[in-house]
Order: structure tokens, then C-alpha cells, then sequence
């Protein structure tokens, strides 16, 4: 019987009540035996994530503000959940100990970790699993660079000699044994590394939602859910703006072949939202997985008489992309047309310097930019079965009397980019949705 691995979220361990509502989804699948716990987040709107406040506390402290308070307000966070399930560990030691080292001018990860410590020395007595410090198996250079290797031999073994473990989210350790986080997020990531290290059948991801949706939901009202995606496509749909999971927290897991399945922990009978190597079933008919985008781009849009026939051309115009630090998002191409797709934002301050550049290296008979440009991305393993879906799309586009000002289609065919102007933006992702899904 192969074993889960579990991350809850902050919001599913923010207080006594879902610490229980956590044990009872571990009491329904014996195979959830390793446990990741975030730091409690917010129990109503306008409460702060504990993590916030340990990140204020630091500052605090370094600025000579009142750090004391706000640790105080931390303490309490903790002592009243240890106080409400009657646990036996001595909280009060542990928080003085914190308070010492933030005396000591302990540094910002070492303030920060201790929001995933604490809950998961609470979680670990109230669940009677072993406590592993992630800071002794969770490895980072030098640099600060993720040492993924070493981690995960170190852990495996580790983990090898533990019927169950409770292993806190967000940090690791420098060679030098000091504290190093991940970004915000860390949690999600320690959940895929300790998936990978277990060898896990399966890596649950336990938040406030009971999956991905379709769309927006503040674009489209009742946006159906994603019951089974891939990982390929939930990499398309992360990268044009849906809030998913970020590519980071699932490399490991992916990596490993191991499924994750995205779960609302006040929902626990949901299904929620699988997500694979190859998704063999179709959710409903739908021929899209789901639709994301995000605005403010520009495009710069060479035309060129026998551009195809002039070797190098497009190397020159990326040339001097590079040049100025940036990036490009897209690069659809024509016979005597190439189109440079740059974040507006990263493109305002080296404007002129790019087009003066392009012009030099180019010579191309007329150079325009187009701003104020909004991409949106339908993506869809089934696409590539059913013809015609490029022309449903655009069909529904030109019904709501959408200009497209760019079209892009990898060769994979997962997807399909258009790019509008903004104005038209959440009118285009309502068109696409209704036309694929209702």
C-alpha cells in the first residue's frame, strides 16, 4: 500500500477547530501518514496570517519599533490553539526561546520559519506523529540555491524510519546550519519535496478551495470546476495568470510521477482537482481544460519585404531585445511579418532605445507597437482530437465583435493564444468559456 504525503494550507490550520477538521481527514485514509502544515493563516476577514505578523515583528525589532507586541500577538495565536486541544507540549519554552534569538538579532528567515515551526510542534503532539525539522533535511547552497539532490537522499532515509511524520513547510538550511525560506508559497513546495523523498502514491494539496476552476470565477459566474488536468497544462494555464499552484511546487512531484490532488479541507467529501502526466478521461465534453490570460502587453510588429530570405533577421531583432535586459513573451512570425510580444511594463523605460535598435539592425519597412494588450490562452488536451476547435473560438470571438490582434498556436496544439485589446479582455475569456463549456 503506497503512502500520501498531505500539505494543509494556513487557512486549514489557522485554529483549534480545523486542526480537528484535519485530524478527521487523516483518520479517512490510513495511507496519510507524512503531514506538511503552513503557518495559521487568517480566521475571518481583516485577521492577519501569522507569517505577516512574524515578518512585521522582524522589521520591528530591526527599525527599534514595538517587535514585542506583536510577537505577544503571535504567542497568543499559538497558546490558544495548544489551549483548546489540551496539548502537553511546553509552548511556553519554545516561545521564550524565539523571543531570545529575535534579541539576539535573529534574521528575517529565522523569524519567518518559525510561523511552520510552531504549528507543526502543535500539529505532531496533537496527531501523536514524529516532529521532523525540515532545517536538518531540506537543504540549500551557499547561494541560497535549492539543493534537491542532497535533500532528497537525506530525507528519503529519513523518512524511511518513520511509520508517520509531521514535517513543517517553507524552510530548509544554508551549509552554515542558518535558516533559509523559500519564497511565499514555501509550504506547497516542501509538500512536493517530501512527496518525492516518501516515494508517495499520491501528493494531496489541502487548501480553502475545492480545486481549480475553468475560468475566473470573477470573470464567469459559476465557473465549472477542473476535475482532471495535466501537468503540462496546468503549467500553460499558471503561466498566463490562473491561480494555480506555482511551477516550483510542482516540479518535484512531477518530476517523480507522483499525481497531486488539489483539496478543500472544509470540504473534505469533494474530489477536487487531480492533476497528471496523462489524464486518460475528459471532464463532462468539454473540449478545453480551462481558459487564463492576463493584460498589459505590447507588441512590436516588424514587416519586411522578403524578410524570410534575409538570414539572421530574427536573431537581430531579438538582439536587440536582449540588449536592453528584456525578455519576450511571444514571437509570432509571418512570410514578411515578425511580431515581438514584451511586458508594457518592462518595455516603458527602454521604448525608444528598442526601436531605435530594431531599426538599426533591421532596416524593416514599417515598425509599429501596439499597447494596451490583454493574452488569453485556452488550453485543452482535447483539442488536439477535435477539428475545428480554432474555428469555434474564433467564431465566438467575432460574435461579440472581438478585434484579434494576435493569433499564436504552439505545435503541440495544448493551446491556443489570442491576443485583444484590453477593453475586450473579459469579454473574450466569457465568449470562449460559453462557447467550449455552456
Amino acid at each position: 500500500m503506497g503512502n500520501i504525503v498531505a500539505k494543509f494550507g494556513g487557512s486549514s490550520l489557522c485554529d483549534a477547530g480545523q486542526f480537528r477538521k484535519v485530524r478527521n481527514i487523516l483518520a479517512m485514509d490510513a495511507r496519510r501518514i507524512f503531514i506538511v502544515p503552513s503557518a495559521p493563516g487568517r480566521r475571518f476577514d481583516k485577521d492577519d496570517k501569522v507569517t505577516d505578523l512574524l515578518y512585521a515583528m522582524h522589521r520591528q525589532h530591526r527599525d527599534g519599533g514595538d517587535w514585542q507586541a506583536t510577537f505577544q500577538r503571535v504567542a497568543e495565536r499559538y497558546l490558544s490553539i495548544a489551549r483548546e486541544l489540551a496539548l502537553k507540549t511546553d509552548l511556553e519554552e519554545q516561545l521564550n526561546r524565539i523571543r531570545l534569538d529575535v534579541e539576539n538579532g535573529a534574521d528575517e528567515d529565522y523569524c519567518a520559519s518559525r510561523g511552520e515551526y510552531l504549528n507543526g510542534l502543535l500539529l505532531s503532539d496533537y496527531l501523536g506523529f514524529t516532529l521532523i525539522d525540515p532545517k536538518d533535511y531540506i537543504f540549500f547552497t551557499a547561494q541560497g540555491t535549492f539543493d534537491s539532490e542532497r535533500t532528497n537522499t537525506a530525507l528519503s532515509r529519513r523518512l524511511e524510519g518513520a511509520p508517520n511524520a509531521v514535517v513543517p513547510g517553507f524552510y530548509g538550511s544554508l551549509p552554515d546550519g542558518r535558516i533559509h525560506t523559500f519564497t511565499r508559497g514555501g509550504s506547497d513546495v516542501t509538500g512536493a519535496i517530501v512527496a518525492r523523498a516518501a516515494g508517495a502514491e499520491l501528493y494531496e494539496n489541502w487548501t480553502d478551495v475545492s480545486g481549480f476552476l475553468m475560468a475566473d470565477p470573477r470573470i464567469v459566474k459559476d465557473a465549472l470546476p477542473i476535475q482532471n488536468i495535466t501537468y503540462r497544462e496546468l503549467r500553460e494555464l499558471s503561466y498566463m495568470g490562473a491561480t494555480v499552484l506555482h511551477e516550483d511546487s510542482v516540479f518535484p512531484v512531477h518530476r517523480a510521477g507522483i499525481p497531486t490532488n488539489i483539496r478543500n479541507t472544509n470540504h473534505p467529501e469533494h474530489c477536487g482537482t487531480l492533476i497528471t502526466h496523462q489524464a486518460e478521461s475528459r471532464d463532462g465534453n468539454h473540449v478545453i481544460s480551462g481558459i487564463a490570460g492576463r493584460v498589459g502587453f505590447s507588441i512590436i510588429s516588424i514587416e519586411k519585404a522578403m524578410m524570410n530570405s534575409e538570414k539572421g533577421f530574427g536573431k537581430r531583432v531579438l538582439q536587440a531585445v536582449e540588449e536592453a535586459g528584456l525578455s519576450f513573451e511571444h514571437l509570432p512570425t509571418g512570410i514578411d511579418t515578425l511580431c515581438v510580444v514584451l511586458e508594457t511594463s518592462q518595455l516603458a523605460p527602454v521604448r525608444e532605445h528598442v526601436i531605435s535598435r530594431i531599426m538599426e539592425l533591421t532596416a524593416p519597412d514599417t515598425l509599429t507597437i501596439h499597447d494596451d494588450l490583454g493574452l488569453i490562452a485556452t488550453v485543452g488536451r482535447g483539442m488536439v482530437h477535435n477539428p475545428g476547435t480554432a474555428a469555434r473560438l474564433f467564431t465566438a470571438l467575432s460574435r461579440e465583435h472581438v478585434n484579434v490582434r494576435m493569433i499564436d498556436q504552439g505545435s503541440s496544439e495544448l493551446s491556443i493564444l489570442v491576443g485583444v485589446d484590453a477593453s475586450d479582455f473579459e469579454a473574450s475569456i466569457r465568449a470562449i468559456y460559453h462557447e467550449f463549456v455552456q
